[in-house]
């Protein structure tokens, strides 16, 4: 069952939230709640890894080619980095 939950916040910070909630498809409400849900997930198997709302409806979003090599970007990123 929702609620209604009144929270007090920087009037800059819920401009920009709202903003990025918008550009990523939700709304600030699930953002918020997402959130939460993660803060206070009690999982006894911490083996386990939840994916949150947001990021599962994220996935499949892009594609790599087949034979992407994570290992070759990821050390190309690194060396990129720390030039």
């Amino acid at each position: 069952m929702d609620k209604k939950l009144t929270l007090s916040l920087d009037q800059q910070i819920i401009r920009k939230a709202k903003e990025y909630a918008k550009s990523n498809g939700t709304s600030l409400s699930k953002m918020i709640e997402s959130y939460f849900q993660t803060l206070t997930n009690n999982s006894d198997d911490d083996s386990e890894i939840k994916i949150s709302p947001l990021v599962e409806s994220l996935c499949g979003v892009g594609e790599l080619p087949s034979d992407f090599d994570y290992k070759k970007s990821r050390l190309k990123y690194l060396e990129e980095k720390y030039k």
